[in-house]
């Protein structure tokens, strides 16, 4: 090894060693005392609490006989249709499409507003999404709507800041949809962090 090289090492070894003394050790106490807290939060987060990311599933299911009552004039206006959600969250989920369009080889694409009225945790309250849903469908009619049936489908709802109600007050967060088509229904999964 290089003389120089070798001096500047046991200089530097020099000027770093008297810095380190049992005196600036974090006690076992203090760093107990931290990992249960870390763990504590932890546990709160994955049972879905109030303090952090709560990790949502559940399916969704066409609303047939309009359980959810699209006529209601909600906080957003009349509901073009909704379904009703189980899982983690409980109720019924209204659309306001906006707009829409299908190519000729049947990719349909929809975007709107919605509004989901329900429970979480067995408790009320209420938010809204913007959404898009991209899809293939058998084909599109003239006016630009899908024809047919779907074949594949996906959206995404992120939710819209300030809209949260209840249990959903200051909620952050998206719900994704990705249609059973072989099912017939919409299982959904997110994250919403209180």
């Amino acid at each position: 090894m290089n003389n120089k090289l070798f001096t500047q090492l046991i200089c530097c070894l020099a000027l770093i060693l008297p810095g380190c003394n049992n005196e600036d050790a974090v006690s076992p106490n203090v760093a107990q005392s931290e990992q249960q807290s870390i763990l504590d939060k932890a546990s709160k987060q994955g049972a879905g609490s109030r303090n952090g990311a709560a990790q949502i599933s559940g399916i969704g299911y066409f609303n047939p006989t309009d359980a959810c009552n699209t006529s209601l004039d909600t906080s957003i206006g009349l509901a073009t249709y909704a379904i009703v959600l189980t899982g983690s969250l409980q109720g019924c989920h209204y659309f306001f499409v906006e707009e829409y369009e299908c190519s000729p080889s049947g990719t349909y694409r929809e975007a709107g507003r919605e509004l989901f009225v329900g429970t979480y945790n067995g408790e009320e309250g209420s938010f809204e999404t913007t959404y898009k849903f991209e899809a293939k469908y058998e084909g599109c009619n003239d006016d630009g709507s899908y024809a047919g049936l779907e074949i594949f489908g996906r959206c995404q709802h992120p939710i819209v800041g300030g809209s949260g109600t209840g249990v959903f007050e200051g909620v952050t967060g998206r719900l994704d949809f990705k249609d059973d088509i072989a099912a017939g229904n919409y299982p959904y999964r997110g994250h919403f962090k209180f």
